[in-house]
C-alpha cells in the first residue's frame, strides 16, 4: 500500500477521545474537525478542533451515529480521513465501508475484520480454527430446549450473551436451569436495544477469572505484534473501572503464551491498525480462554502507552495513511508500572444512576506520573444522552505499589462540583488488601462492594467556608499585616466575633 497524505481528520466521536486524537494530530501537524450535537455545542472537544459541524440535536442516533450526516461533514470541510474514535460507530463494519466508500480513509481496521470479530459466534469458530484456546460454548442456538442441552453438557453457572456487540450489554449470567428462560430473554431483549441484533451464544461462566487483554498493533504489510497485557479485573455489571499494566498475574511464561495468542488472532483476520484481544484466565490452573476481539483503540490505551513510551494514536494514523509499523514486542522493555482509573459522573448511594448537571468547578491532579485525558472543564454540562465518563487518571510509577499510592493522591487532588462522581469507591478500591495483593477477580468488585455506600457528605459548614474561599482575594503584605481585601465593609475586616459554627 503507498502512502496516502493525510492533512485533515474528520473525528466521528467526543469527549475525551476526541480531545484525545486532536492532540495526536496536532503533533503530527494534521488539522481536525469536530462533529458535534446541539447539547455539545461549548464542549471542550469542539474547542480543541481546527474547525467544528453541527450535525443535529443530541440523541445519538440522529447525530453520532447518522452516517449520512458525518460524510457530509466530511465533504464540506474537505477531510481526508475519519478516526472513529471508540463506542458509537467505532466497531461498525457498516460505517468503515461507507467511509472507504466515499473515498476517504477510515482509521481502523478492514470492514471484515470489523464484521468477523463483531460476530461473537463467528469469531468463537475463527479462533478455533487457528488453534486459540475459546471458552466452551455453543453457537447458532435459538430453541429453550438448545440452550438447556447446551447449559448441561458446559455445566452451571453458563453466561447468556448476546452474539453482536459488547461492553457488558446482553450478557446475563445463569447459575441453575430454572434460571435459564428468564436469562436468555433478558439478554435478548437488551442485546435487540443496544445492537438491533437478539441472537444470543452460550458459554462456560468462570467465577474467579481475571480478565486480562493484550493489544495488538498491525499494518496493511502484513506484520503483526503484540504490546503487552492489561489487566482490567477491576468490574462493575461487566464495565471497567480500574486497569493496570503489566498483570499481577502473569509470568514471563504465561506472558509469552497469550501475546503469541493475541497475535494468532489478529493474524486470523488479516488484522490491521490498533486491536486489542480480550481473555479470560483461571487464576489456579493459568488456562486462559479467548474472550472476544475489540476492532478499535481501547479507553484504557493510555496505560499501555506510559509503560511503552509510545503513541498509539499517532501511529492508528501512520498506519492508516500506509506507512508499516516498525515494532514488534521484543523492542520494547516495559518499565515501571501504570494504572487507569476511569471517573463517572454516577452516583453511588442512588444505584450507581448517571449524574447530570453543569461542572461549576474542576481541577485536575498534577504532578510526576500523572496523566489525565478528560473531556470537561469547568462550565461543561453533563448530559444525560452520551456516557458519563468524565476523564480518566492515570498514573505511571516505577512499581506497582508507587503507581497505587500516586493514584490515591491523584484522586484526592481531583476536584469535580456540579455532578455525583464515583470517586469515592475508587478511592475504597484502591485502598483494599486484595486490590494491594493484586488477587482481585472480574467478581470481587461487587463481592466487596456490592453494598457499598460513600461516607456521609462533607459538612455543610465546610463547603460554606470553601465557596467563600473563591470570593476572598489573595492575602497581600502591608507593612508585614496581611491585608484580605480593600473593602471596608467586607466581614473579613470586621472583629464582631463572628465564626461559622455546625449548622444543627
Amino acid at each position: 500500500m503507498k502512502h496516502i497524505p493525510i492533512r485533515k481528520i474528520l473525528i466521528v466521536n467526543r469527549g475525551e477521545i476526541a480531545i484525545r486524537v486532536i492532540r495526536a494530530c496536532k503533533e503530527l501537524g494534521i488539522r481536525t474537525v469536530a462533529v458535534y450535537s446541539e447539547a455539545d455545542a461549548d464542549a471542550l472537544h469542539v474547542r480543541h478542533a481546527d474547525e467544528a459541524v453541527l450535525i443535529g440535536p443530541p440523541a445519538p442516533r440522529e447525530s453520532y451515529l447518522n452516517v449520512e450526516k458525518l460524510l457530509n461533514a466530511a465533504k464540506q470541510t474537505g477531510a481526508e480521513a475519519v478516526h472513529p474514535g471508540y463506542g458509537f460507530l467505532s466497531e461498525n463494519a457498516d460505517f468503515a465501508e461507507a467511509v472507504r466508500a466515499a473515498g476517504l480513509v477510515f482509521i481502523g481496521p478492514s470492514a471484515e475484520a470489523i464484521r468477523i470479530m463483531g460476530d461473537k459466534a463467528e469469531s468463537k469458530i475463527r479462533m478455533k480454527a487457528a488453534g486459540v484456546p475459546t471458552v466452551p460454548g455453543a453457537e447458532g442456538i435459538e430453541t429453550l430446549a438448545e440452550f438447556e442441552a447446551a447449559a448441561e453438557w458446559i455445566g452451571y453457572p453458563v453466561l447468556v450473551k448476546a452474539a453482536a456487540g459488547g461492553g457488558g450489554k446482553g450478557m446475563r449470567v445463569v447459575w441453575k436451569k430454572d434460571e435459564l428462560p428468564d436469562g436468555i430473554e433478558s439478554a435478548r431483549r437488551e442485546a435487540l436495544n443496544a445492537f438491533g441484533d437478539e441472537t444470543l451464544l452460550v458459554e462456560k461462566y468462570l467465577p474467579s477469572a481475571r480478565h486480562i487483554e493484550f493489544q495488538v498493533f498491525g499494518d496493511t504489510h502484513g506484520h503483526v505484534t503484540h504490546l503487552f497485557e492489561r489487566e482490567c479485573s477491576v468490574q462493575r455489571r461487566h464495565q471497567k473501572i480500574i486497569e493496570e499494566t503489566p498483570s499481577p498475574l502473569l509470568d514471563d511464561d504465561l506472558r509469552a503464551k497469550m501475546g503469541a495468542a493475541a497475535e494468532a488472532t489478529a493474524r486470523a483476520v488479516n488484522y490491521s491498525n490498533a486491536g486489542t484481544v480480550e481473555f479470560i484466565v483461571d487464576p489456579d490452573t493459568k488456562e486462559f480462554y479467548f474472550l472476544e476481539m475489540n476492532t478499535r483503540l481501547q479507553v484504557e490505551h493510555p496505560i499501555t502507552e506510559l509503560l511503552l513510551g509510545i503513541d498509539l494514536v499517532q501511529w492508528q494514523i501512520r498506519v492508516a495513511a500506509g506507512e508499516a509499523f516498525p515494532y514488534k514486542a521484543d523492542d520494547f522493555c516495559p518499565r515501571g508500572h501504570t494504572i487507569e482509573a476511569r471517573l463517572y459522573a454516577e452516583d453511588p448511594a442512588n444505584n450507581f444512576l448517571p449524574s447530570t448537571g453543569v461542572i461549576f468547578k474542576f481541577n485536575e491532579p498534577k504532578g510526576p506520573g500523572v496523566r489525565v485525558d478528560s473531556g470537561i472543564a469547568t462550565g461543561s454540562e453533563v448530559s444525560h444522552f452520551y456516557d458519563p465518563m468524565l476523564a480518566k487518571v492515570i498514573v505511571h510509577a516505577e512499581d506497582r505499589d508507587t503507581a497505587i499510592q500516586r493514584l490515591q493522591n491523584a484522586l484526592r487532588n481531583t476536584i469535580v462540583h456540579g455532578v455525583i462522581t464515583n470517586i469515592d469507591l475508587l478511592q475504597a478500591v484502591l485502598a483494599h488488601p486484595d486490590f494491594a495483593a493484586g488477587t482481585v477477580t472480574t467478581r470481587w468488585t461487587e463481592q466487596i462492594f456490592g453494598d457499598w455506600q460513600p461516607s456521609p457528605n462533607v459538612p455543610l459548614e465546610a463547603l460554606i467556608a470553601a465557596a467563600l474561599a473563591d470570593f476572598v482575594q489573595p492575602a497581600k503584605s502591608t507593612g508585614g499585616c496581611a491585608e484580605l481585601t480593600s473593602d471596608p465593609y467586607s466581614p473579613w475586616k470586621t472583629a464582631s466575633g463572628f465564626r461559622i459554627r455546625r449548622l444543627k
